[in-house]
């Protein structure tokens, strides 16, 4: 199995060549980067080059990139709106397509292969004009990220729009066939559990957000911290083994619970798992 890691973990932080330094000498040579603007400020040119240096240096190549969910430094508490693709309102529309066009420009300097992107808000509930909404912007969004080389992928999130079964409904409403998945466990187990939901997707997953929690909250925990069935899931991972990576999407609880350090001990037990 390939492993790789997003700088989530760090999102915090802005993001540094001594923060990728620690990634690489962990063992992680692919990589996703979390396009927050506070860790990767994707308007701020000079940030991006600093960044697609280190890339550039190392000879890593980026993976991906995660869209952003807010246009500000602190995750909306400055009270702008959070970012949203199907927003039934034109103007808000807009105003996040051409901020998720900003992170996507950062593939001029610093090329990736895919840009992991959210239906609708957390909590968010299905309305058919809302997949009405979201087809116009990832129609648009496609085009733009198609001339950058890189390929559209949507997340599985915790609300009632891109539930598993609604992902491949919507893909089927908007005949966008091309659509592939990046399968999130942590979202997955909040919901109807993980094997349920891999099992819809499985087909088309290309890329992977692992993480564990305890289904009340989106806790972001390293695996077997939670209460997910990790023995199910990775034999459910191998039985298409070769098809995706294997990415961890963590949260910093401080270096004894989330620290670089504990993962190798993760990565072990899985690769354990047969």
């Amino acid at each position: 199995m390939e492993f790789g890691l997003s700088t989530h973990l760090f999102v915090s932080e802005r993001l540094s060549s001594h923060i990728l330094d620690q990634i690489l000498a962990a063992g992680f040579h692919q990589i996703e980067i979390y396009a927050a603007r506070q860790h990767l400020d994707y308007h701020d040119k000079y940030h991006v080059r600093d960044v697609a240096q280190w890339f550039s240096d190392h000879e890593v190549k980026l993976h991906s990139l995660h869209a952003p969910l807010y246009a500000d430094f602190d995750w909306g508490r400055s009270g702008g709106p959070p970012i949203s693709v199907a927003y039934l309102q034109r103007g808000r529309r807009i105003q996040s397509m051409d901020e998720i066009k900003l992170a996507l420009e950062v593939a001029d300097v610093l090329p990736f292969r895919y840009l992991i992107l959210h239906l609708g808000l957390a909590n968010e509930d299905y309305h058919l004009e809302k997949f009405d909404a979201a087809f116009t912007s990832i129609e648009h969004l496609k085009i733009f990220a198609k001339e950058r080389g890189v390929r559209i992928l949507l997340e599985n999130t915790p609300n009632e729009l891109s539930a598993p079964e609604r992902l491949l409904e919507f893909i089927g409403y908007t005949r966008m066939e091309d659509l592939r998945i990046c399968f999130d466990t942590g979202h997955a187990h909040m919901g109807g559990g993980v094997r349920p939901a891999f099992q819809i997707l499985r087909d088309r997953i290309v890329s992977t957000h692992v993480h564990d929690n305890r289904r009340e909250k989106d806790d972001h925990l390293m695996p077997f911290d939670g209460e997910i069935d990790w023995e199910q899931t990775i034999r459910d991972f191998r039985a298409v083994e070769g098809q995706f990576p294997i990415f961890f999407e963590l949260q910093y609880y401080g270096p004894e619970i989330s620290g670089l350090s504990r993962l190798r001990g993760v990565i072990d037990r899985i690769e354990s798992i047969r």
